[in-house]
């Protein structure tokens, strides 16, 4: 070949290069341009539109599902809309894991909700580098973040009100807006990620009927509790995207309601964004067991795109290019979504070169850094809520030598977890906290409940041994870096229970995600002669592309083997099981062999059993006997509250609670250990309030703990120990009886919430104790009298009259003039502050006109003449110390909405 040949080839060799990179996935290269939408120095809108009007119709219906496909003509990358990132980026492999929402609202402080929002983006942002990277373009990996969720958790028997930021509207809307714009970042040009508040509105159970339920709220109720914070994220936050819900409201679907998408949401409120609907919502149209709102998914998709619904989460809106064909709907109107989808990817730098995109270069090594994982700690910290602290028996510090830790709680990895988690790397369970921070006490365990009678629980590492004779707890683990058990374990360990969650993650450097194998040996015990149900958790998959299996060898006998092939649903991620008979208490040879294998999805084994109550409860009063001071970890589980499950045990029904007392197990736990005397602490992790009043009435100590995320266990004993001193307060009322509520299906928000609950609670919203002790003093108004439409400023001191240093939370309620329809008072401000012992701080409220005002039965928000109090102290009025004012206002200023 001649040299100038060679160098002829060299050259079609580079232009082809570039030919291919012009628009490489994820992010444009800096390739010159040769459309309009390729050429970055042109506003982002004409780029849309150019690049709209390029596609052809059948392109466009592709588009408008979350899992919008690449379209290679047009250097259009694959695109997956849904991404989660609740309370840390979930489902995509190891990253920061902060408290479940409801204990991130419990620490009261705003400030962390911003900083827990950044840091969930960056995660995502150097998550979704990285998968470029590889070109995984896949659902959970990128920018379009489905948090927050900021509906009202206005009953406590509601399975998903753990994801929320409780039942105050205010709170609710200060805490979200704050996560929102953390978020989205504060760069003009880009977005660091988008928020996507959810589920627009008025959504809130039951799980059971969600896809067919229509809500007929009063046009008080809409505006003054429903309403408020999703106003807050779109018109104070700038959210960019927003879920509309499952349910009906007035008889429309939300996400074919002109009411609240096309009215409220960008007509009230002038939102620029894109609407996405919840999984499976706009199906809900025409399901039989659905709205029955529309007759087929051509109609349906008509439906949802003409009122504002985006992009469907689900694959119905492909049906939209035959409704154009049908004459249904013109190609112009599904424009206008496509414009609004692409112009969010443009926002976020997808169409651009990295170098003009400043996150683009955020690294891998941003996941999990030193400062996310410390952040973690101060949320789980500040999310600590003291219950009951009787004679000071907390903090236990030289008070205990022998320490019980009991409860189904103690030893559970999706008690620190909560739903819509991230996966954390290495999670430390409460006992282990409990043994790690008190060093020189000896610490027994025994499970000593299941949740319920009948309800799968972890098989408990007291029950394993890892060899026939060995005292040691737990099964020896050999961890293979092939899905075939195949040459030398790449790891050997012990592990203390099977209770593990590698969704999309290695459980070992040395291992690949995408393939590996584990075999557990040792020995297995039952705590009473009899038949178990040994059932298996894998990990949730949407969709599922792996293929797992384990085999169970018991007694040296091959007992069952369970496949799951590739193409499996999601739903198939539940509980394989098999039945072991024990003719007797003694260590049995047992095997757990598991295999995984997937394209990027999955993998984790939870071994559980339903074992007798009565054995494990006998187990538990054997260390109890032997402790100083008992610690039971009780309360609920994320298998049990939660999104539409496959749950009917007594006191639970489909992920909701039908019961808000403690089930009858870990009630009878606890009162079988206050008989013995010994000193006794009690701490819930739940994910919703609990009628606890045995417990209030009995036992020493309670500490609410919430599902408190990969800090938990250390914020928890820190917590009993006194280096962490308490300062969370309860975003919820925690009632003392389902008898106290009105009907789960009743949406009207009379005698619900502390605004309009007439009863005496167990606890009230805003509850919290500590080891120190505040006292407020020199509240002062800017003025006695203010005309409708001023702001009103609130000053006053605030003082820690303990002895140890503390967090106040500063909470300032407006009491209105009572007509009948108003709440006795509202939550309108609050500040977490830290105080030395002796410490005087100067605090500052300014409440402007929308917080001065409110709402009457036309739904009309307005500041109104009358007379007005403020309460200001560490809790709801009349309870505790609190200093408090009044003023008048006079004429009328009615309020946009």
């Amino acid at each position: 070949m001649s040299t100038v040949s060679a160098r002829l080839m060299r050259f079609a060799a580079f232009v082809l290069f570039l030919e291919l990179t012009a628009c490489v996935p994820g992010y444009a290269q800096k390739a010159a341009p040769k459309q309009p939408y390729q050429d970055s120095s042109l506003p982002m809108e004409r780029r849309v539109e150019d690049l709209v009007g390029r596609m052809t119709l059948d392109e466009k219906a592709q588009q408008l599902v979350n899992t919008a496909p690449a379209i290679p003509r047009l250097g259009i990358p694959a695109y997956d809309f849904w991404s989660e990132g609740l309370h840390g980026v979930a489902r995509s492999g190891y990253a920061t894991l902060f408290p479940q929402a409801i204990g991130m609202a419990a620490t009261f402080d705003e400030p962390l909700m911003g900083k827990i929002g950044e840091t969930v983006s960056v995660e995502a942002r150097a998550k979704y580098n990285e998968a470029v990277r590889h070109d995984i373009h896949s659902i959970y990996y990128g920018l379009t973040i489905w948090s927050p969720n900021i509906n009202i958790f206005r009953d406590p028997r509601w399975g998903r009100g753990q994801e929320t930021y409780g039942e105050d509207p205010f709170l609710t809307a200060q805490l979200g807006t704050a996560f929102v714009k953390g978020l989205q970042g504060s760069d003009p040009d880009y977005f660091r990620a988008i928020a996507t508040p959810k589920h627009f509105a008025v959504h809130s159970g039951p799980e059971s009927d969600r896809h067919r339920f229509n809500v007929e709220p009063s046009a008080y109720d809409l505006w003054d509790t429903y309403l408020p914070a999703f106003r807050s994220t779109i018109v104070d936050g700038q959210a960019y995207s927003i879920m509309c819900a499952y349910n009906a409201v007035d008889g429309k679907p939300a996400c074919a309601s002109d009411l609240l998408l096309q009215k409220i949401l960008r007509g009230d409120w002038h939102f620029q964004g894109f609407v996405t609907s919840d999984c499976g919502a706009i199906d809900d149209f025409f399901h039989q067991n659905g709205h029955q709102f529309s007759k087929d998914g051509e109609h349906a998709s008509v439906a949802g795109i003409r009122m504002g619904t985006d992009t469907n989460c689900g694959a119905t809106y492909k049906d939209l290019a035959s409704a154009v064909r049908h004459g249904l709907i013109r190609e112009e109107e599904l424009d206008v979504s496509l414009r609004r989808l692409f112009l969010a990817r443009f926002r976020l730098g997808l169409f651009d070169p990295p170098a003009r995109v400043k996150y683009a270069s955020l690294p891998f090594s941003e996941n999990m850094s030193p400062a996310h994982t410390a952040l973690a700690l101060r949320a789980s910290r500040e999310a600590m809520v003291l219950l009951k602290n009787n004679d000071h028996v907390l903090p236990l510090t030289g008070k205990a030598r022998t320490i019980a830790v009991v409860g189904p709680n103690a030893a559970e990895l999706s008690a620190i977890e909560g739903n819509y988690n991230a996966v954390p790397k290495n999670p430390f369970l409460p006992v282990d906290g409990i043994a790690s921070e008190f060093r020189t006490a000896k610490v027994l365990y025994a499970q000593g409940s299941p949740y319920a009678e009948n309800a799968p629980i972890v098989i408990p590492r007291t029950q394993y041994r890892t060899a026939s004779g060995s005292r040691v707890e737990g099964l020896k683990a050999e961890y293979f870096a092939n899905d075939k058990f195949e040459g030398k374990p790449a790891l050997v360990r012990v592990d203390k229970q099977i209770n593990f969650d590698w969704n999309s993650a290695s459980p070992a450097p040395a291992l690949d995600p995408k393939a590996f194998s584990v075999r557990w040996t040792g020995t297995l015990q039952a705590p009473a002669p009899g038949d178990y149900e040994i059932t298996a958790d894998l990990a949730h998959c949407y969709p599922c592309n792996d293929a797992e299996s384990f085999t169970i060898h018991f007694d040296k006998k091959e007992l069952t083997t369970f496949h799951v092939g590739e193409e499996r649903d999601h739903h198939e991620s539940a509980t394989p099981s098999v039945k072991l008979h024990f003719d007797d208490t003694k260590p049995h040879s047992f095997e757990v062999a598991y295999s995984h294998r997937a394209r990027l999805f999955g993998a984790g084994l939870t071994l559980k059993w339903v074992a007798p109550v009565e054995p494990l409860l006998k187990q538990a009063m054997e260390v109890v006997r032997d402790a100083d001071v008992v610690v039971a970890f009780v309360g609920l589980s994320p298998d049990l509250e939660g999104e539409e499950m496959k749950v009917q045990i007594p006191g639970f029904a489909g992920g909701d609670r039908t019961d808000i007392t403690l089930p009858a197990a870990q009630q009878k736990l606890l009162e079988s250990i206050k008989e013995t005397g010994k000193p006794l602490i009690v701490v819930l992790l739940n994910g919703s309030a609990l009628a606890v009043t045995w417990a209030q009435q009995n036992a020493d100590a309670i500490l609410e703990a919430w599902y408190p995320g990969q800090a938990g266990a250390q914020a928890i004993a820190e917590t009993l120990s006194g280096k962490n001193n308490p300062a969370g307060r309860l975003p919820v009322t925690f009632y003392q009886s389902v008898d106290d509520l009105p009907s789960f299906t009743d949406y009207s928000m009379s005698n619900r919430t502390y605004r309009y609950y007439k009863g005496k609670p167990l606890y009230g919203f805003g509850y919290g104790l500590s080891y120190a002790s505040f006292a407020y003093s020199n509240l002062r108004l800017s003025t006695s009298s203010l005309t409708a439409g001023e702001m009103l400023k609130v000053d006053a001191e605030v003082k820690n009259t303990g002895k140890v240093p503390g967090d106040e939370v500063a909470q300032l309620y407006l009491v209105p003039p009572q007509n009948g329809l108003l709440p006795k008072y509202s939550l309108e401000g609050f500040q977490r502050v830290h105080l030395s012992p002796g410490e005087t701080r100067h605090i500052q409220f300014t409440l402007d006109p929308r917080q001065l005002s409110y709402v009457d039965k036309q739904g009309v928000r307005a500041v109104r003449s009358g007379n007005y109090s403020i309460s200001l102290g560490g809790s709801q009025p009349g309870e505790g110390e609190g200093a408090t004012g009044s003023f008048a206002i006079t004429g009328e200023k009615e309020l946009p909405h």
